[in-house]
């Protein structure tokens, strides 16, 4: 007997194939039928005149703050966003010295306009310094929906230049090799990415 059955949907299954009406018989969390299934399940539900897709993946969202309070992370959950990328535009926030989030805040204040007051009071600040421990920290937590996070430039480059970076200097040498060496460490941890920006608008909103 399946878990759950759900009839009379118009489905797209995302291979370009054309839609078709159909029935989807769900077994363990997975799809295990689909067409015209006879078998009997547990729970059945009517999708008449309704979509039935795979589901979309966001690969553009900048829930970095969120996620550190908020599992249902909506609204891309309730209009059926199955997966996040976040991290984008190169804002971030990790890695970031103890006690040094201002910057990262301001940043992200500027180039998403989401409200400083909310980061600053909303997130564990002191959770976690490196990409890595910020990755652990989401790995604590159960969400509505996957995540996947991009280690973001602008943060790099805060952490291993300082203000040197916020003015806008040149890396050196040494400063290049150890935001090479930390991309790498992301990368291994889990970052699906990298993520920068050319926008000249993209700019803290200490310097807006």
């Amino acid at each position: 007997m399946l878990d759950i059955k759900i009839q009379g949907a118009n489905i797209v299954d995302g291979t370009g194939a054309p839609a078709q009406t159909g029935d989807i018989g769900i077994q363990d969390g997975r799809i295990v039928a689909k067409g015209k299934v006879t078998e009997d399940a547990k729970q059945v539900v009517n999708a008449d005149g309704t979509l039935m897709t795979p589901g979309w993946v966001d690969v553009h969202t900048h829930y970095d703050g969120q996620v550190t309070w908020d599992d249902q992370i909506d609204p891309s959950a309730s209009h059926g966003v199955t997966t996040v990328i976040m991290g984008n535009c190169g804002v971030g926030f990790a890695p970031v010295h103890k006690g040094a989030e201002h910057e990262l805040i301001e940043l992200m204040e500027g180039v998403e306009d989401i409200p400083g007051t909310a980061l600053h009071e909303g997130m564990p600040w002191g959770e976690w310094e490196t990409f890595p421990e910020y990755l652990d920290f989401l790995g604590t937590r159960e969400y509505a929906l996957d995540i996947g996070a991009q280690l973001a430039h602008g943060a790099l480059r805060n952490y291993v230049m300082g203000q040197r970076g916020r003015d806008n200097e040149d890396p050196r040498g040494e400063d290049l090799a150890r935001m090479c060496a930390m991309v790498e460490e992301a990368m291994r941890a889990g970052a699906v990415g990298f993520s920068t920006s050319r926008t000249v608008g993209h700019r803290s909103i200490s310097m807006v």
